[in-house]
């Protein structure tokens, strides 16, 4: 699967490149709609047909697809939005091509299946709410040609109404409104088909957006000892909250730390030396431990408690020098007083930062960066620039961004994950990958794919955090 996210924009510019460098744009489409054709027969037995086209090249698509399934002996109709002498271009070449009716609108009526060739990525208006109903309600399979209609490829929600499709066949590459909510679960299975884009172009369009992947985590090596895997320190919670901090502490352990220590006060020590033995305890200030420069990497945040006192914790960890995981409520004490969090995390660009937010954390620190015209990714991005940290975006569709413009989307988190105390297990396991040397990009997605991929052989039900750090 090519890992590489291609903005709307970037793809008429990879369709531009390609044209240039001698692919005509006529074979294009052509290669285009024989895929999404070939697709059908691969999927389905033969039966009527319902071919729905627009007015641009994605109607151009419907039109090749078409032609291919009436010359292969499938009944075919085809539905065409707007006027046929008025489609232009390479829309209209293909529509010339089609030697069979063309009705006016959308009748869905007989159809045994729907291909979808009405908007592509670049949806520049709202989709009628009630032609979507029509397509959705018809009772039949629907294969859409790049996007299902109504669906924003930029930001993956939908502009009025929207196609919820079986399949969908793109080209080239995938677009961010494949992989993000709620646009990944409209679209089906995706499809990515070869027309003929050289992959040359994105030395080009430089695609800053990708797939979060499995990436290879630091291996062991014959002569390493503990130290030289790192040394990670786990902030504590009070008492009675202990648990968030064990959990985290407990991941990075498994996920490769060589040593672990929680730190926090001799009342909570008391709580986590019942159920520790391998993570050490330290009451020590936390200042002086990490004046112990083999301890590289901390996590401070899940159940810590909100106020001063996180946040000078805070600062104590950003100057130290170490390496930081901020979770939870390192985060939410800082809503208000962004701005200090930013200057203290800019103070020394060397030094790995990895912000952790779910949606609501986000905000508190990113109250103007809810612009619904703006994608998850752009979102995180902007975060990540500003603050100076890597961004962990949580949820279903979790993005990791870089303040040097890189995102990268999950797709292997299953929703058994939403279960508490799994975002502190994730906290520690960026911990550990950082104590091993990691730089934070690369930690922060590493960090979250072997979240998905062990929440993911637990199975769909019963998952609790502590059954996840037994799948890590």
């Amino acid at each position: 699967m090519t890992h590489e996210l291609v903005t709307p924009e970037q793809m008429y510019r990879a369709d531009a490149l390609a044209v240039e460098r001698g692919r005509p744009s006529l074979g294009l489409m052509e290669r285009a709609g024989r895929a999404v054709a070939e697709e059908i027969l691969r999927r389905y037995g033969a039966r009527p047909v319902l071919v729905l086209c627009g007015p641009g090249n994605n109607g151009g698509d419907g039109f090749v697809a078409a032609r291919f399934l009436k010359r292969w002996g499938w009944p075919v109709r085809l539905g065409l939005l707007g006027e046929r002498g008025k489609l232009a271009g390479d829309a209209a070449a293909m529509a010339a091509l089609w030697d069979g009716p063309v009705e006016a609108g959308v009748n869905v009526t007989g159809a045994g299946l729907i291909i979808d060739a009405l908007f592509g990525a670049g949806l520049s208006r709202d989709f009628p709410q009630e032609m979507a109903a029509a397509i959705n309600g018809a009772g039949c399979p629907v294969l859409a040609v790049d996007v299902p209609s109504g669906l924003d490829g930029r930001t993956g929600r939908p502009r009025g109404g929207c196609v919820t499709a079986d399949v969908t066949v793109t080209f080239f590459r995938r677009k961010p409104g494949h992989v993000l909510l709620p646009g990944r679960l409209l679209c089906g299975e995706v499809v990515v088909a070869d027309i003929g884009i050289p992959d040359s172009v994105l030395e080009e369009i430089l695609p800053s957006y990708s797939i979060n992947e499995e990436i290879s985590v630091p291996a062991l090596s014959p002569a390493g000892h503990k130290y030289s895997r790192g040394h990670a320190v786990v902030v504590s919670g009070p008492p009675l909250h202990t648990g968030a901090s064990r959990l985290a502490a407990q991941a990075a352990l498994r996920c490769g730390a060589g040593l672990v220590t929680i730190a926090g006060t001799p009342a909570a020590l008391a709580v986590h030396a019942a159920q520790l033995s391998a993570v050490m305890l330290s009451d020590a200030d936390l200042g002086t431990i990490l004046s112990d420069r083999r301890k590289n990497a901390v996590c401070i945040g899940p159940a810590t408690g909100l106020g001063v006192e996180t946040r000078d914790m805070v600062e104590t960890v950003l100057m130290s020098g170490a390496a930081a995981v901020l979770d939870a409520d390192a985060i939410s004490s800082f809503a208000g007083e962004s701005e200090r969090l930013f200057r203290l995390i800019g103070m020394n660009h060397e030094r790995p930062v990895v912000m952790t937010p779910h949606e609501g954390e986000f905000s508190r620190l990113f109250k103007d960066l809810d612009d619904q015209s703006d994608s998850k990714c752009e979102r995180a991005v902007k975060a990540a620039r500003r603050s100076g940290a890597v961004v962990i975006l949580k949820g279903a569709d979790t993005v990791i961004a870089a303040p040097d413009g890189r995102a990268r989307v999950n797709v292997n988190a299953p929703p058994s994950l939403a279960t508490a105390g799994s975002g502190d297990v994730l906290a520690g396991i960026v911990t550990a990958l950082l104590a091993q040397g990691m730089d934070a990009f690369t930690a922060a997605s590493a960090a979250v794919w072997l979240h998905g991929d062990a929440a993911s052989r637990h199975g769909a039900r019963g998952l609790t955090a502590e059954t996840l750090l037994a799948s890590l």
